[in-house]
């Protein structure tokens, strides 16, 4: 009777411990094998515990559905958590990323980056828009931000990062860009100060696209304040109706520049009151380093540059140039 049970005993745990390696070996063999996502992808892994670790990838389908698939991945984690822990963030997974690659990513995984370009040329009110519609940001802007105050260029964020700290990164490039500008700059006296530099700057931006042009646009510029002649820069005026908005939609009208403003360059002497959109590094150097020229005036050429000109009669000639162009048939 001993000698029976004895058998049935040790007959029992063979039995389990076959179990147990067959379950093992499967377990092991579902780590490492291919995953359910077909193809690569970026998962927001939210703060709150494993559980809600396990349900965000398998919505995502990274990791396999149903219990056993939670299951799996609970036994992975505690099976391998002297490797680290797991991090909340958006993150990348491969296509097929079995276990083993999953959790390899959320303990060493870099968080996905994006982008946002700043275009040189936008108002406060486009830069504030443009924030405002970016994804994976956190928290509102409250403003705009001060016109002028963002630097254009590409900015990288992650997932979660609030606004506000976005726009503070793109603000304080703007002082490091308008610090090194200033030190570099080739003084006189029409521009006094960081804040003239940067008003000229905003108006050389909207005036031209073409990079030769801007120191030249600069100049004249500078050439009129020096003179007291008033800048009469149509898109200052613009900004005065609209503060930014984006295009008027029609050309200006006559009592448009005439209508006094604090923007509008036709009826009020020297500056307008401040920047009038967000200028680039390259208009910035411009006004920095302007062309050594006398022309006091420009007009479009019809070709998407500008006829610049040192005395008015020559200035009319290329504005009578300029609208022969624009005659129907030509």
């Amino acid at each position: 009777m001993l000698k029976r049970l004895l058998i049935f005993s040790l007959s029992l745990l063979l039995v389990i411990c076959a179990a147990g390696g067959g379950i093992a070996a499967w377990g092991w063999w579902q780590y490492g094998a291919p995953g359910p996502a077909p193809e690569s992808r970026a998962v927001v892994i939210p703060r709150g515990g494993l559980a809600s670790t396990a349900a965000t990838l398998q919505h995502e389908g990274v990791i396999a559905p149903g219990r056993v698939g939670s299951l799996l991945f609970r036994v992975a984690v505690h099976l391998t958590r002297y490797d680290g822990v797991l991090h909340a963030a958006e993150l990348a997974f491969p296509a097929h990323a079995s276990l083993r690659d999953v959790l390899f990513v959320l303990r060493h995984g870099k968080p996905v980056v994006h982008w946002l370009t700043v275009a040189e040329g936008l108002s406060a009110l486009q830069v504030a828009e443009l924030i405002d519609r970016a994804p994976v940001l956190a928290g509102p802007l409250l403003s705009p931000p001060a016109e002028g105050s963002v630097l254009p260029q590409t900015y990288d964020y992650e997932w979660g990062t609030p606004r506000a700290v976005l726009l503070g990164r793109m603000q304080a490039a703007m002082e490091a860009a308008l610090d090194a500008v200033w030190r570099d700059r080739a003084p006189v006296p029409e521009i006094p100060d960081r804040r003239t530099l940067l008003v000229l700057a905003s108006m050389v931006e909207r005036e031209t696209a073409i990079a030769g042009e801007r120191p030249l646009v600069a100049r004249v510029f500078i050439n009129r304040l020096r003179l007291g002649m008033r800048l009469q820069s149509d898109p200052t005026v613009v900004y005065g109706i609209n503060r930014g908005a984006g295009p008027l939609g029609h050309a200006l009208t006559r009592a448009e520049l005439e209508a006094p403003d604090a923007y509008n360059t036709y009826t009020l002497p020297g500056l307008p009151a401040g920047p009038i959109c967000s200028s680039g590094r390259a208009s910035l150097d411009a006004v920095a380093h302007p062309a050594d020229s006398d022309a006091l005036y420009f007009v479009a050429d019809g070709s998407g540059g500008h006829a610049f000109a040192s005395s008015l009669a020559e200035h009319n000639r290329n504005v009578g140039a300029w609208r022969a162009r624009q005659a129907p048939g030509k």
